[in-house]
């Protein structure tokens, strides 16, 4: 029965616990087998809490049998990055430096996840800090990807997406500051959002207010799921606004699409290096939302390669000024040395410099928001090539300008504040492939309308793994 109940999505679980098929104790155990089965193989997830979440089902239980009013999330067993707080766990952000950070309490997401029902199995791996595509580290070591152990899961969210990919739980948690959401659901053939600007809120208490102005900005939360209702869901629950991000707002409510009416954009310029599973995702995508009555139109937008530039500008400034000394200091030769590499492309700029990359920013998202009143969905790709082989970001400055073109979609749409859904559209030399499509800021749902029109021509496809 175990091997039938891992395989049930968030909503598909909720809805079989509600109507008695499932008790909480028994989806809570599948999931908590399947961790212990999968994970020595895959170092999905770093932080075994399985022991309280059996505990946290029997309560369940108790409550399901004399309570009428259920989360929605009731009973369905999800994970966390290590970079969010849990109340009484360490955060450690994959750093050894943070093994004694206790979060008092926590953060904002994770509340809401907790009182729409969900049950934390355990914490997933990520890089150091966050701050790579791949997801190792020195403490936790690699993440390995359950389609190709010589390709990235993905990062920093790699571990989250490996997880749920494999069925160690129904929802991953993770979050995304140039891809780290999109970037690993894209490796392991999954579905995620990579929220609009201020739509979670994105606070932890053990570090406090004081963040810098790139993660203010451009860092989100969001979940990692196998499809798009799924997603849509978790996202809902995870969009209450909070005191504690004074950012957070609400989210345009869900609206009918009048799909006669609703033009999808595709970029004239890709890019350079887009490998032809990219390009042919694009062009499948682009066929079935013709057949489904969208009209698909080539769009011209502005560079990107400013986009990235000012991203980096941004993003390496904070980095100087918040964490360098710490990385320099405790971080292992790997991070450091992609740390330099990414420092050496981006000089240190002037407070002018600065300024003038913040003051740019609002005019390139007013410049894109009066191009998407025409096209309010932007058909892009994740990445331009097929998932990385290992550690391919370590080599000097050159190699990770490589990875940073590779993956200007990703950065843009942070840079830009703008909601995306990423998903898989097929499965090309046994590796996922997929799309993503950028929506209006608050207009998430927008974006997971069309997103569900694909998923129902393309199917689930992280499903075929577990034929293997």
């Amino acid at each position: 029965m175990s091997d039938e109940i891992w395989k049930l999505g968030v909503c598909e679980t909720a809805l079989s616990i509600r109507e008695g098929n499932y008790t909480c104790s028994e989806v809570v155990g599948a999931a908590v087998e399947r961790l212990h089965k999968i994970n020595p193989q895959l170092n999905a997830v770093s932080v075994d809490l399985s022991q309280k979440a059996l505990e946290l089902a029997s309560e369940a239980d108790r409550k399901l049998q004399n309570d009428s009013d259920l989360g929605p999330l009731f009973g369905v067993p999800i994970t966390l990055k290590e970079n969010i707080d849990l109340k009484g766990q360490a955060t450690t952000l994959a750093f050894e430096k943070f093994v004694n950070n206790i979060a008092p309490e926590d953060a904002p997401v994770v509340a809401s996840l907790k009182k729409a029902g969900a049950i934390v199995i355990g914490q997933t791996n990520m890089p150091e800090f966050g701050l790579r595509w791949f997801t190792d580290n020195p403490m936790r070591g690699p993440t390995y990807n359950p389609w190709d152990v010589n390709r990235t899961p993905g990062g920093s969210s790699g571990g989250a997406a490996a997880a749920v990919a494999m069925g160690i739980g129904s929802m991953a948690h993770g979050n995304d500051i140039g891809g780290s959401l999109r970037y690993p659901s894209y490796c392991c053939g999954l579905v995620t959002i990579k929220p609009g600007f201020g739509a979670v809120p994105n606070y932890n208490p053990s570090m406090g207010a004081k963040r810098p102005i790139s993660a203010q900005i451009m860092a989100v939360q969001g979940p990692i799921t196998r499809s798009v209702a799924d997603t849509k869901l978790s996202f809902e629950v995870m969009s209450k606004v909070s005191v504690f991000d004074p950012w957070s707002m609400p989210t345009v409510l869900p609206e009918e699409i009048d799909i006669d009416k609703m033009k999808i954009g595709i970029p004239i310029n890709l890019g350079n290096n887009v490998a032809p599973s990219v390009a042919g995702s694009i062009e499948k995508t682009a066929n079935i939302l013709l057949n489904r009555g969208y009209s698909v139109e080539p769009v011209e937008l502005p560079s990107l390669n400013e986009l990235v530039d000012l991203w980096g500008i941004i993003l390496f400034n904070d980095i100087r000024i918040f964490q360098l000394d710490m990385i320099k200091e405790s971080g292992s030769e790997d991070i450091v040395s992609i740390i330099d590499s990414k420092l050496s492309y981006f000089p240190e700029p002037s407070l002018e410099d600065y300024a003038m990359a913040l003051a740019r920013r609002i005019e390139a998202i007013q410049e894109w928001a009066i191009i998407m009143e025409k096209f309010p969905i932007i058909l892009a790709p994740v990445s331009l090539q097929p998932p990385l082989g290992l550690a391919e970001d370590i080599g000097g400055a050159e190699q990770y300008k490589k990875m940073e073109d590779y993956q200007r979609w990703l950065i843009a749409t942070n840079f830009l504040g703008l909601p995306s859904v990423a998903l898989p559209v097929a499965i090309i030399d046994g590796l996922p492939t997929g799309v993503q499509l950028i929506g209006r800021r608050l207009h998430e749902h927008q974006c997971f309308n069309v997103a569900q029109d694909i998923e129902d021509d393309v199917g689930i496809l992280v499903k075929n793994l577990w034929n293997n």
